[in-house]
């Protein structure tokens, strides 16, 4: 480290230490003069010397990966009570030069909604997790700190034929979920969660409650699959509850190499998007043998299937569709789709729904994913590539999701997320690890990024797509203190595709000094005039 690089990271930190020793005072004041009646300012603020402070920091943490992270940790922790305590918080952090992270449920593949390099406070909804569900008129608010665990448990409580098409793991945070797109099971059926969104409330830098009318229709349209912490703190959603059959079906049935999973695998890629849109099958790749333990490297297909309907049904439309997998009625569970919700989640059949309760996921290994979308079935060869691939390391997985259905159907431009028609299925890559030191997590990454690059000539191009909620910093950052549009382009466009450009208007509209901003945070679109007016 060079004299003049040591003397500014020193006094960076002179300053950082001054800043902590003070803040809490002057945010504590600020929040008195600022919060409503309502408030429990004192309650809420949780500083790094409170008992409560690294329980809050590191309880939503889901991937420990960065729990030690060099980044540097929050002067404050938040966790409000109420609407008006988030508004003072965004006033008073606006006053003393704060960053805000927002955390719903922790799950940011790259820990964006804990970590940061500028001095900042982390807002944690946790005590936000209201869901009311109104089954006569087929909606349901639910507040951003709710997990999807929780709105799957609530809908079950009211009704057996009604349900939600979101994400698979309970434990992820629908604040950051749904304003991300949010896929899961039904997506062939219904979309995404956030094409059955209504409605919502949000906190502008100015600290104004906004509902979908007062906002406006644009700003109501980046925030749903265009990542809300660009624009404000989301507190809650209102969304539109889908019908489900009383009985739904599942099966997995898993195939080696030895049994022909390269063809089949390569067989679903031609099948999985045109099949009847009740029949959602993604597969699981993964090593069974496990390196680690010394046994011999098995690679194993799993094709994990939801199906609205009864086994009567689906065996002749499988039949049909499908032959080579070779389906049988013995393979197949019929059971409720609340029930189905804990069969894909890898609960044991028969576990009380409380467990949908349950905030914490049960795998704190560490991990590094990225993610693609494909349009062109990967050859035999293409796919032999990858098991090689796999041979050289321990806790891999490849899950390819199928789009088709009611993704053919909404345009590209109709919401921010832009991955519709002409995507035959997304992957999801996963490299997980059990010893967090620099050497070894390094190698880990190295690992899944070589596949990736490996990856190339096989999935979308111009841009090589890239799914928002399997957040990847390897695609690019923002310079914080001064983020760029045109920097930005380089991952926006992954994300977004021609969605971007609308995304960054919309943004200079609402926040154009770009208060609400991470590393890859929507920039302001520059040079936009009256960009103080909101939308």
């Amino acid at each position: 480290m060079g004299c003049f690089t040591l003397t500014v990271f020193l006094l960076m930190l002179s300053v950082s230490s001054s800043t902590s020793a003070t803040v809490n005072d002057h945010f504590l004041q600020c929040m008195s003069i600022h919060s409503t009646p309502h408030a429990k300012s004192a309650q809420i603020i949780h500083q790094p010397n409170s008992s409560l402070y690294s329980y809050f920091l590191q309880s939503s943490q889901q991937n420990p990966r960065w729990l030690n992270a060099s980044t540097s940790k929050p002067l404050l922790i938040l966790t409000p009570f109420h609407e008006s305590e988030i508004q003072a918080a965004i006033l008073c952090s606006r006053k003393q030069g704060l960053q805000i992270r927002t955390r719903s449920g922790g799950h940011d593949y790259e820990g964006l909604s804990y970590l940061s390099e500028a001095p900042f406070i982390i807002v944690d909804l946790i005590y936000l997790g209201t869901v009311s569900v109104d089954i006569e008129d087929e909606t349901a608010w639910v507040q951003a700190g709710a997990t999807l665990g929780e709105l799957y448990y609530s809908i079950s409580m009211k009704s057996h034929i009604h349900g939600f098409p979101a994400g698979i793991c309970p434990t992820v945070g629908v604040g950051g979920h749904f304003s991300g797109g949010g896929f899961g099971t039904l997506l062939r059926k219904y979309g995404l969660a956030a094409d059955n969104i209504l409605d919502a409330y949000l906190i502008d830098v100015n600290g104004r409650i906004l509902n979908r009318e007062s906002m406006g229709e644009s700003l109501f349209w980046a925030i749903r699959g265009g990542g809300g912490a660009s624009f404000g703190i989301l507190v809650s959603w209102k969304i539109k509850l889908v019908r489900v059959p009383p009985t739904v079906t599942v099966f997995t049935i898993h195939k080696t190499l030895e049994q022909g999973a390269t063809k089949l695998v390569h067989r679903w890629q031609y099948v999985a998007d045109q099949l009847h849109e009740d029949i959602f099958i993604r597969i699981i790749i993964q090593d069974v043998g496990g390196q680690s333990s010394g046994k011999k490297m098995t690679i194993q297909a799993s094709f994990n299937s939801l199906f609205l309907g009864g086994v009567d049904k689906l065996i002749p439309l499988m039949g049909k569709s499908f032959p080579e997998l070779g389906l049988q009625a013995g393979d197949c569970t019929e059971m409720t789709w609340i029930e189905s919700v804990l069969y894909f989640a890898g609960f044991p059949r028969g576990n009380s729904l409380d467990v949908l309760l349950n905030r914490t996921h049960p795998d704190r290994s560490y991990f590094k994913a990225k993610s693609d979308y494909v349009k062109e079935p990967i050859p035999e060869v293409g796919l032999e590539g990858v098991w090689e691939r796999f041979l050289k390391e321990q806790i891999v997985f490849m899950i390819m999701d199928p789009y088709g259905g009611r993704m053919n159907k909404i345009s590209e431009s109709e919401l921010p997320f832009p991955h519709r028609k002409g995507n035959l299925y997304n992957i999801q890559y996963l490299v997980k690890w059990e010893v967090n030191e620099a050497k070894i997590s390094n190698k880990h990454v190295h690992w899944i990024r070589m596949l990736f690059q490996y990856m190339r000539p096989f999935v979308s191009k111009s841009p090589r797509a890239a799914y928002l909620n399997y957040r990847d910093l390897d695609l690019g950052i923002n310079n914080q203190d001064n983020a760029s549009y045109s920097q930005a382009w380089v991952w926006g466009t992954k994300y977004f595709k021609g969605n971007f450009f609308r995304l960054a208007w919309v943004k200079a509209k609402v926040d154009p000094d770009n208060f609400f901003r991470n590393e890859q945070s929507i920039p302001p679109l520059p040079h936009m005039e009256n960009k103080k007016k909101v939308v």
